[in-house]
């Protein structure tokens, strides 16, 4: 029932929103939309835990074997939960912010919604893939109808780079369709597959590029920075603290599971490709001028570490990922809807414009720095534990040779993002005021509250993150059991 609902209330609010012309009403009504499914994403912890609320299946596609099998397991609650509390923080801090066709806008968020909450829910690899289709497409709308001067040819660039993607995933969720015992797209009949070492190599390509494109990972990063730069806002707020984490879930349901041999062959291989990209990111991150490029390439450098946890399959770096896909989801959002505010008040990005604003906006500073202290891993912030299990993990990871150079070249990403974030807050918000600045005034009540919440989460998170492992320590078990080849493994 839960699940079901999850999906189903922002689908049909998303569709009747495309009939609400008036402005104020269609916000209205979506932020009621978002309010009433993170309602129903914290019942599904508290009163309605039981598996019966939890999952649901009923025919669907019977003819390929296919189910409308949906599970709310601990990963995927994780993952609900923060597409549930998101949405409502998008749409409180971007009450201000006027478009176009109003109605069509909000409509499109919320059928993202819905493919999001199905991608975290799905244990039918078509319906999986139905679903990440279902979030992808809104995505394309709003980016290239609401975006900035560039948007036709970045919002290009990110169809293609999408849609190479989820082609490749879809010929690969075929290839292990026809080789289960019964023909079926079901979850279970996946990971029983026997399939040998070559076939999953191939097969491993084939998901992990549609993952890492949508992560993303180097080398198949470069739609990510223009897009962000270009979407709307409370839309990269989606991609950037949403959308990311399907790649990373995708990984952990689907890849590790179904291919264990490959994803141990070539382990070293995308832990490379993620450590660079994590370097890479970081420098470019401390050049740039334009503070949504800043975010858009620090949120690079955080999800190359994840994915290079990922494969160090251990526990300690498993739940490390798994709790920090909600904790960087929540402060890239919170640094967002900065942004948004300094872009919306001020009329620009550029760093080197502004200056001073804590003389004129200290609720503001103050509510920024506690979150960028927390998006480079502070002590007593949500990142912290987050980051400290999955260095740890690396470190004592035994499926490599090379883990302690991964976790040194990894371990460089902590200072240069304290170099980038400490220099941003220092130019944009310390010195001396300027002809922009000067005439400057603090954020309103509901931008206060938007930030404030997100500030509390980062402490609860970071002073108890014990909730968040327990949630996970059952699904990492289970994930940890099925790609386990250790036994045959020589010991290093």
């Amino acid at each position: 029932m839960v699940p079901v609902l999850l999906i189903l209330i922002p689908l049909l609010t998303g569709l009747t929103a495309f009939f609400i012309k008036n402005e104020r009403s269609v916000r209205s009504w979506v932020l009621f939309s978002s309010l009433i499914t993170l309602v129903i994403s914290l019942l599904g912890f508290t009163i309605l835990k039981e598996e019966k609320y939890l999952q649901h299946q009923s025919d669907w596609m019977m003819a390929f074997n296919s189910s409308f099998s949906v599970k709310l397991d601990g990963m995927g609650q994780l993952l609900c939960l923060l597409t549930a509390l998101a949405y409502p923080l998008i749409f409180w801090a971007t009450w201000r912010v006027s478009y176009k066709k109003a109605n069509n806008f909000f409509a499109l968020m919320l059928l993202a919604q819905a493919g999001l909450m199905g991608v975290f829910l799905a244990m039918d690899a078509l319906l999986f893939y139905f679903f990440w289709e279902l979030a992808l497409i809104p995505m394309y709308f709003l980016c290239s109808l609401w975006g900035g001067e560039k948007r036709i040819q970045v919002t290009f660039k990110f169809f293609i780079y999408t849609f190479v993607g989820s082609l490749l995933m879809l010929i690969g969720i075929l290839y292990v369709y026809a080789q289960t015992a019964d023909h079926s797209f079901d979850i279970n009949s996946f990971y029983k597959v026997t399939l040998s070492g070559k076939q999953q190599g191939f097969l491993f390509w084939l998901f992990f590029i549609a993952f890492a494109v949508k992560m993303p990972i180097f080398p198949f990063h470069t739609w990510q920075p223009d897009t962000y730069e270009q979407a709307p806002t409370a839309t990269t707020m989606v991609l950037s603290g949403v959308m990311v984490k399907m790649g990373v879930f995708g990984i952990f349901r689907w890849l590790l599971p179904v291919l264990p041999i490959a994803s141990f062959q070539w382990g070293d291989i995308v832990t490379s490709l993620a450590v660079t990209g994590m370097i890479y990111a970081s420098l470019i991150a401390m050049r740039q001028n334009d503070l949504k490029r800043l975010v858009a390439y620090s949120s690079i450098a955080h999800l190359g570490l994840m994915c290079a946890a990922i494969f160090a399959e251990n526990k300690s770096s498993m739940q490390g990922v798994m709790i920090q896909m909600f904790n960087h989801g929540i402060n890239i959002i919170g640094l967002w809807i900065v942004v948004e505010i300094i872009e919306r008040r001020y009329g620009t990005r550029k760093i080197s414009e502004l200056g001073g604003l804590a003389q004129k906006a200290p609720a503001l500073a103050i509510l920024l720095v506690i979150i960028a202290l927390a998006n480079i891993a502070l002590p007593l912030t949500n990142a912290f534990a987050g980051e400290f299990l999955m260095f740890n993990g690396l470190l004592n990871s035994a499926v490599t040779k090379y883990y302690v150079w991964f976790t040194a070249f990894a371990g460089l990403s902590i200072i240069l993002a304290a170099v980038y974030m400490l220099n941003m807050i220092r130019k944009v918000f310390y010195g001396d005021t300027n002809i922009i600045t000067e005439t400057a005034t603090d954020i309103t009540l509901n931008e206060k509250l938007a930030l404030g919440v997100i500030v509390i989460l980062i402490f609860w998170m970071g002073v108890y993150p014990q909730g968040l492992l327990n949630i996970t320590n059952e699904i990492t078990d289970s994930i940890l059991k099925k790609a386990d080849i250790l036994p045959m493994l020589p010991k290093y």
